[in-house]
């Protein structure tokens, strides 16, 4: 979704916004919640709780199923969901599908390009065909869901798995991306923005690369660290499929979304089979309906979707290049502040740098998940662990790190609260004092 930058986010507004969401005037442990793990799954503002409601209390039925009138409205809201989140991200209506959540959206590209490497789809689905000689190629940052699913993929079919590696600045190794991606790449799967390192990767160059070995490559990209908290045209970035969840931007669980280009989805042997993506069925044999259709088997998450559809319109009548300047404001202060605290290990691009709302950080001498309760005594909400991408953790040395993640609901405050909290961490566990930060940049 592109827009023209409109006037800054105030903290005044941002006060205004935090009074849409009920849960963050509740208190936690004798002090105001203070959630700063937007990264893992972000909070609901009323409307959109509103909306799932109100499906469940005024329209309930099962979609593209039925002629009663209940059926018809469900289906009309379910389907304009769709065209929601489509326009959201620069895409066709006809190129979303509905999945459980991102990592089932992966899941079910590389499983249908397993399908299509077994002979399955017929002539259509000839092109994503791999095998041994073919590979396949990821980054050392990738959360599990984006590298798990290649590696299963790669062990069916006898493609190489190779990786892109990342560099002491928390950036990817460009150079080395133009050596690995080649005429052998047949599918490139990157995430737009790291969730350990903050990173936002350069898509555009990447897409360059797989284009210009001239072979038939598919570009997989992890979008849910960045549809929430920027603006994003999928048309304008070239890739051929996108993958992102609702509950990390402002929307219920159970419910993602898969962008894929109409051609390729239209061509994919379908990941899950049953009722609601068929024509014809006989006793040997099925035909499937086009896509999206072909990809929803079975009874869909209607009301999550519904109010997946309400959460875009939430943050697009906020704006997401606003939203995305706010949380750039509040990072480039809060890496600020951890690089005056001794003992403080930042991963990733430091100030100054291009990257997301959040940060993840290494405490010298005293454990993730320690620190982790230490905020948790105070109000603080972050993530603590390897956040599903142990690879990455273990390119910096480290098993585990505490992230800290910034959304449009988040104030000056509440970073002043967290860096409060973080410099008196060490000295609690009565680790000794260093001068300057541990390995900050």
């Amino acid at each position: 979704m592109t827009e023209s930058l409109r006037v800054p986010l105030t903290t005044a507004e941002v006060e205004r916004i935090r009074n849409d969401f009920p849960i963050l005037s509740r208190s936690v442990n004798g002090h105001p919640l203070v959630y700063l793990d937007t990264g893992a799954t972000s909070q609901n503002p009323i409307s959109v709780m509103e909306a799932e409601q109100e499906y469940y209390e005024q329209r309930n039925a099962a979609v593209h199923r039925g002629a009663h009138t209940l059926a018809a409205e469900a289906t009309d809201l379910f389907e304009q969901a769709r065209d929601k989140v489509a326009a959201f991200i620069g895409a066709a209506d006809d190129e979303v599908v509905w999945t459980s959540n991102a990592t089932e959206a992966l899941n079910l590209v590389a499983y249908s390009i397993g399908n299509a490497s077994l002979g399955r789809g017929g002539t259509d689905a000839a092109r994503f065909r791999i095998g041994p000689g073919d590979e396949i190629v990821v980054t050392e940052m990738e959360h599990h869901a984006n590298l798990i699913p290649w590696q299963e993929l790669a062990a069916r079919t006898g493609a190489s798995l190779r990786y892109i590696p990342v560099t002491d600045d928390g950036e990817l190794d460009m150079n080395a991306a133009a050596e690995i991606i080649g005429e052998r790449t047949r599918v490139l799967a990157v995430a737009h923005v790291s969730n350990v390192l903050g990173t936002i990767n350069p898509v555009p160059a990447l897409v360059s690369l797989a284009r210009a070995t001239g072979a038939d490559t598919f570009v997989v990209l992890d979008a849910c660290q960045s549809v929430p908290h920027m603006p994003i045209n999928v048309h304008a970035l070239d890739v051929d499929f996108a993958a992102f969840s609702a509950h990390k931007m402002l929307g219920p669980t159970g419910v993602g979304a898969l962008y894929g280009k109409s051609e390729l989805l239209n061509a994919m042997p379908p990941f899950l089979t049953g009722g609601s993506m068929i024509t014809v069925v006989t006793m040997d044999h099925a035909e499937f309906l086009p896509a999206p259709q072909r990809f929803e088997a079975g009874t869909q998450r209607v009301s999550q979707a519904i109010a997946f559809g309400a959460a875009v319109d939430y943050l697009s009548h906020i704006g997401m290049d606003r939203i995305q300047q706010w949380e750039e404001h509040l990072t480039q202060k809060a890496l600020q502040g951890l690089a005056d605290i001794p003992g403080i290990r930042v991963l990733g691009p430091g100030r100054g740098r291009p990257r997301s709302g959040l940060v993840a950080f290494d405490t010298a001498g005293v454990h993730a998940h320690d620190v982790g309760q230490f905020l948790d005594d105070r109000g603080i909400a972050v993530r603590v662990g390897h956040h599903c991408a142990q690879p990455v953790h273990r390119r910096f040395g480290v098993t585990a790190s505490t992230r800290a993640s910034f959304y449009l609901y988040n104030t000056e405050a509440e970073v002043d609260d967290l860096l409060n909290a973080v410099a008196d961490v060490r000295p609690f566990f009565g680790v000794a004092q260093t001068t300057g930060a541990a390995g900050a940049r």
